[in-house]
């Protein structure tokens, strides 16, 4: 296994439908983003449905890498929900957020000084 790369933490914005049928390219690259990094970002405000394999895909990232969710859809938030996911998976308001809570996490980020 290689390292991390500890250059910018990856962000991903799908878009549209996400199911069985469509979330090959997601898929493909979420992985490499998270292989290549160790984090990734998945901006899913734009996400106007999601099924069972994307609840799957998001649980198997959130297993090998710091998966940040920023800005979840209603479609997205209501999946989570209902199974209980966002009770444990990194959900952040903003992709700002996110970005900022990943690369804290990496120790990119000085932490803040009182």
């Amino acid at each position: 296994m290689t390292n991390p790369d500890p250059g910018p933490v990856p962000v991903l914005s799908p878009r549209g439908d996400l199911d069985l049928d469509s979330l090959g390219p997601l898929t493909a690259q979420i992985d490499a983003a998270a292989a290549g990094h160790g984090a990734v970002v998945l901006d899913a405000s734009s996400i106007t449905f999601a099924d069972s394999s994307f609840l799957r895909l998001v649980l198997t990232v959130h297993d090998q890498a710091d998966l940040r969710i920023a800005a979840p859809s209603p479609a997205v938030h209501r999946l989570l929900h209902i199974v209980g996911a966002d009770a444990f998976l990194h959900l952040h308001p903003t992709v700002e957020d996110a970005l900022t809570a990943a690369e804290s996490a990496r120790g990119l980020l000085a932490p803040p000084h009182d």
